[in-house]
């Protein structure tokens, strides 16, 4: 017989290799406070990996493990629940490079398919099935004990299996049998379950243990009873472990979760095998290469062939089409922008409607132009956002087409718990089930609430009676496990559920529903990657039942088919390392004697036993999967960097002096080169004189200017015209009216200082240039000399007060220069003065109003009044701009010059080329320089931390009892837990108040629906309000030292929901509790397991108060009851 372990905790496996250390959560959610709406800025809810442990049964009494609790997090649906849910109201959303599979396989499909319907094709068969693969499981076990294990091989675990295996299944499988560590990319859905199924068998037959990870609860506790058929459940202590199954290692990337899969990767003793499954991405080999240099000997099997073939949809309001054309290379053209405007009047010209086909063909050439038809469209913003709008489907529409089609079951994501819930009250009318499924569902609704009367979900009753249902985080986790059967044995037909059911949860359906492709977050919408898209879409396909699967993606307000296309063929994106340090971490990496256990060794510190240097720790650390990939980029950036210097060395010996010389030389004659020499020379010093000419020219241009000024400093404000180049040498040209002469004042002399006095000129320094001052027709103020005045006009605004005793228009204006703070912006500059600009007030507009524009102004308002001597200077460099011109010509017509052009150009390519390198070798320097071990930096910091708070003296490793506690204790803030704990206030609790204490500490993502605005939470009692109060304050201490230091690890404090948690410790009822309460019955059952799995934790841990540990033993014991005791 064999046995199985209930799952485990991450923190066993980890001690079980090396030190013992928590993965924690950096990402952020929104935490409701008591009154509905107000929200906080917290963290997530700390991440635990469930482990199962599978090995032969002994005869030794069993032990069971206590399950460890999980946040089946689900990012997407706690951004804007309230907001989210309305995109569904009335049934309405208003809301990796993609390539054909190749088929690499020798084994016929068709076959496969035959095999697979026969023992998949209902709920009984598949029983009957798993049944009979234990018994032949069994069989092997005996006969390996029989034989020895030299007869385990491919065949013996393929004969376990009544179907054919495919290629890259028996390529890990093979590479296991040769104690390789293995790799798996491959499809969702394809079956790379398998693959551990067969390495669990070969490892129990052998005798020896094998533990399977999953990121999420919900996926555990289906591989657990996955694994338990036919097997009995008992427990061991954890040691001789030979296998470590990373199922969904792809989770990598995780903020929440990344960390712990690295940490097991490279504390895991080399001789332990990993068995790695991961959804497609785009650097397979780099993980794979991670793990055999940090581990040892690994093998990458990577597959791209899907075992049910997937065709992608779109949803219309009327209409389902296919979202690629008969290729699979380029968008459908009957969804395109283009084709679904109907023509908008008949008034629309020729031209316009050639514009747009010619636009509509030139897109079928690429993809990416493809991907930007909207915004190359000829329609309006508004009217794009029409009309898609208009053809946004209802809920009903889309189903309509799929049941029509026969593409039910389906999967259908929406990124929100209330999107969920309010699609299914939507459909409650419509009934998808035949009157024997009906009957079926209502029997298997009646025998879940005679066993768990608790956790039935009233409001979703009805639709699970028509076969619709919701799934989510917000629902308890018995309730999903029911709706997962019911849908498996085809009983639901429709599930609509948050993205988390993407995440490897055996619930395959005909066809997967993407409602939208953006998610709400803190930012606003954001688009969901690649790796998100096909990982859901690869629910849709069931291997054995389904010829082809597929994914529908569905109109919305926000993006069409176009931006689906874009998605689909952007390509896959790699994983990402996300390994951060912690309190655990640093902790038992360094820690050496503890100070209890002094009594019995020597006084002298140096005969204690020393843990780690901060030199081998480091070594540890950096050994993280980003500074494997780092280390490789730092590699091939040194390269890069030493090839690009050469080329410039090589580049620069071409243009020297001497080396044109000696080209020119070579391609043309002595007399020919000595004339073009002598030629060029002329054509330098001609346009330095045309240099010379032209400031002189620009000089007079601007004293022939200044007495025009000083006229109309008074009189009328007259109108004026600036003109000037950008940083992007775009010509500006800006009218404007003029209020008079000004200058800086003495004590803001600098004029890039964010803000500026100007103070009225009343004498200027005629040798330097004089500024003015104009407001411009776009309300904004420009600070002028005259170097940028193109045209000064006769005509402008008069200086005359609107009414009686009113100053004048010049005192106004110049009133609110004076008096408000301004800030002035540099908009170009030159030799002969800047040009700044600010913006102007609400006081100023109305006088913006009234500067004309240019095209009103005619010549005959223009101010000819040129001086004789600009004139002259006109003149004299008129006359050598065309010497010059002549000179270039004469140039030209050389003989010979043609060959020394061409030198030229080679000359100025080379330099150009030069330039880009240099560039680039500059941009590749600074990428090195910034290059530093991830994770290392935070290590430092937070020992800094742990040695202010006398956790632990990093000098010589001594460990003090803060530091013991912190270091056995698993949660997001170790040593914020250890604090709390160690804390005497706890003495004088009784167990029904510690426990609302601690449940403050891990209630950091749980939240009040805003929805569920008439109901309410429990309110703590006076005791433990005022026990939180005196935590607020030591929390407060240890966010000051956090920050002193540079770590940010949030510490969980909140009392919000401790009443909840108080009055569930109280005895009151699961129906009492969730009454009018203000939370869903899934976010308050996971914070009574948090609670729960850290009092469990107390009893265990190294120094802590005896009175302490029995009531947290006590609390436990009372909390842990039905519904929360049945889904752990």
């Amino acid at each position: 017989m064999l046995s199985v372990a209930p799952a485990c905790s991450p923190l066993s496996l980890r001690r079980l290799f090396l030190p013992p250390f928590t993965c924690r959560s950096d990402g952020c959610l929104s935490l409701g406070s008591r009154r509905i709406g107000r929200r906080l800025p917290v963290a997530r809810p700390p991440l635990s990996v469930t482990l199962f442990s599978i090995r032969p049964s002994s005869g030794r009494e069993q032990q069971f493990f206590e399950l460890e609790d999980e946040d089946e997090a689900e990012e997407d649906e706690e951004d804007d629940e309230d907001v989210a849910a309305e995109e569904y109201v009335n049934g309405v959303l208003a809301t990796g490079a993609f390539s054909e599979d190749v088929y690499e396989y020798t084994e016929s499909e068709e076959e496969e398919v035959e095999v697979r319907v026969e023992v998949q094709h209902s709920a009984g068969s598949l029983t009957q099935y798993n049944h009979h693969t234990w018994q032949r499981v069994e069989r092997l076990i005996t006969e390996v004990r029989e034989f020895g294990e030299e007869i385990i091989d491919f065949d013996e675990l393929a004969g376990v299996y009544d179907f054919p295996i495919d290629k890259f299944q028996r390529l890990a499988i093979q590479a296991f049998l040769r104690g390789s560590s293995v790799v798996v990319s491959a499809p969702t859905s394809s079956g790379k379950t398998l693959i551990a199924e067969a390495s669990a068998m070969a490892t129990v037959a052998k005798g020896r243990r094998l533990f399977y990870t999953t990121p999420l609860k919900a996926l555990s506790n289906q591989k657990y009873r996955d694994f338990s058929v036919g097997m009995v459940s008992s427990g061991s202590k954890l040691f001789d472990v030979d296998v470590v199954v990373l199922d969904e290692v792809h989770y990598l990337s995780d903020i929440s979760r990344g960390t712990v899969w690295e940490e097991i990767a490279i504390y895991c003793p080399k001789e332990v095998q990993l068995i790695c499954l991961s959804a497609t991405v785009a650097n397979p080999d780099e993980l794979a290469g991670w793990i055999g240099q940090i581990h040892g000997k690994t093998e990458l099997v990577v597959s791209t062939k899907r075992p049910v073939p997937l065709q992608w949809y779109f949803s219309l309001k009327n209409s389902l089409l296919p979202l690629l054309d008969e290729k699979g290379t380029k968008i459908n053209r009957k969804l395109s922008i283009d084709n679904l405007h109907p023509s908008s009047s008949k008034e629309d010209s020729c031209s316009e409607n050639r514009t747009r086909k010619y636009k509509l063909n030139k897109t079928e050439q690429s993809l990416s132009r493809i991907s930007r038809i909207s915004r190359k469209t000829s329609l309006s913003k508004n009217v794009m956002t029409s009309l898609r709008r208009s053809q946004v489907p209802q809920i009903r529409d889309t189903l309509k087409h799929l049941r029509v089609n026969n593409m039910l079951p389906a999967i259908w994501f929406i990124f929100s718990r209330r999107g969920c819930d309010a699609a299914v009250q939507y459909l409650e009318d419509c009934m998808l089930l035949d009157d024997c499924e009906a009957s079926e569902v209502e029997l298997e609704l009646r025998k879940f609430r005679v066993q768990y009367p608790d956790a039935i979900r009233e409001c979703a009753v009805k639709g699970l009676l028509q076969g619709i249902a919701a799934h989510h985080a917000g629902c308890l986790p018995l309730w999903k496990s029911f709706v997962e059967e019911l849908f498996q044995r085809g009983l639901v037909k429709a599930v609509f559920a948050t993205e988390t059911l993407a995440a490897g949860i055996n619930m395959p359906a005909r066809t997967a529903v993407i409602s939208s492709l953006t998610k709400r977050g803190d930012s606003g919408r954001t688009l969901i990657s690649s790796n998100e898209l096909l990982q859901m879409a690869g629910r849709a396909g069931r291997r054995g039942i389904d010829e082809v699967g597929y994914a529908v993606l569905v109109q919305t307000p926000y993006e069409g088919a176009e931006e689906s296309c874009e998605l689909l063929f952007t390509g896959l994106e790699p994983l990402v390392s996300q390994f951060t340090a912690s309190y655990g971490m640093v902790l038992n990496l360094l820690a050496g004697t503890r100070v209890t256990r002094m009594a019995s060794r020597s006084a002298n510190l140096n005969s204690f036993s020393t843990g780690r240097t901060l030199e081998e720790a480091r070594k540890l650390v950096e050994r993280s999967f980003g500074n494997y990939v780092g280390s490789n980029v730092m590699l091939a950036a040194k390269e890069e960097l030493t090839r690009i210097r050469k080329e410039i060395e090589l580049i620069s010996q071409e243009v020297t002096e001497e080396a044109i010389e000696r080209k020119c030389q070579e391609q043309l004659l002595e007399a020919e080169y000595a004339e073009i020499l002598n030629l060029q020379e002329e054509l330098r010093g001609e346009k330095r004189l045309r240099t010379e000419l032209r400031q002189k020219m620009e000089l007079k241009r601007m004293a022939a200017w200044k007495p025009l000024l000083d006229e109309f400093e008074t009189g009328q404000l007259p109108f004026i015209c600036l003109q000037y180049k950008d940083s992007d040498s775009v010509q500006h040209v800006v009218s404007g009216v003029y209020v008079g002469k000004f200058h800086l004042d003495p004590d803001d002399s600098n004029i890039d200082r964010s803000k500026n006095k100007l103070a009225y000129a009343e004498e200027q320094n005629g040798s330097n240039p004089s500024y003015g001052v104009a407001l411009g027709s776009d309300n904004s103020w420009y600070l002028f000399s005259e170097k940028w005045i193109k045209m000064i006009y006769k005509i402008g605004l008069p200086d005359v007060s609107l009414a009686y005793g009113e100053a004048l228009p010049r005192e106004i204006l110049k009133g609110l220069l004076t008096e408000e703070e301004i800030a002035w912006g540099k908009l170009s500059e030159s030799e002969f003065g800047s040009l700044w600009s600010a913006e102007g007030s609400l006081e100023t507009w109305s006088w913006s109003l009234n500067v004309p524009v240019l095209s009103s102004l005619s010549e005959d308002d223009e101010v000819q009044n040129w001086s004789e001597e600009y004139q002259d200077a006109i003149n004299c460099y008129r006359e050598q701009r065309t010497r010059v011109s002549r000179l270039k010509k004469k140039l030209t017509n050389t003989k010979g010059f043609k060959e020394f052009k061409s030198v030229l150009d080679m000359v100025n390519f080379n330099n150009e080329k030069i330039r880009r390198l240099e560039t680039k070798s500059h941009r590749l320097t600074k990428r090195i320089e910034q290059i530093e071990p991830s994770g290392w930096k935070e290590f430092l910091q937070i020992s800094k931390v742990i040695q202010e708070t006398r956790a632990l003296d990093v000098n010589t490793h001594v460990m003090y009892p803060l530091g013991e506690t912190a270091s056995a204790i698993r949660g997001e803030n170790e040593l914020w837990l250890a604090m709390v704990l160690r804390n005497k206030v706890l003495l004088d609790l009784k167990p029904a108040q510690l426990a609302p204490i601690l449940g403050s500490l891990v209630s950091e993502g749980i939240k009040i629906r805003p929805w569920k605005s008439n109901c309410y939470v429990y309110e703590p009692s006076s005791i433990v309000i005022k026990v939180v109060d005196i935590l607020e304050e030591q929390r407060t201490s240890l966010l000051q030292i956090q920050d002193k230091h540079g770590v940010k690890i949030s510490c969980g404090l909140d009392s919000q929901f401790s009443g909840m948690v108080e009055a569930w410790a109280s005895g009151l009822t699961w129906r009492e509790i969730m009454m009018d309460c203000a939370m869903d019955e899934g976010d308050l059952a996971r914070l009574f397991r948090r609670t729960i799995d850290l009092l469990a934790q107390i009893p265990k841990l190294p120094d802590i108060d005896p009175v302490v540990q029995s009531n947290a033993l006590a609390a436990a014991n009372v909390m842990d009851r039905p519904p929360i005791s049945e889904f752990a």
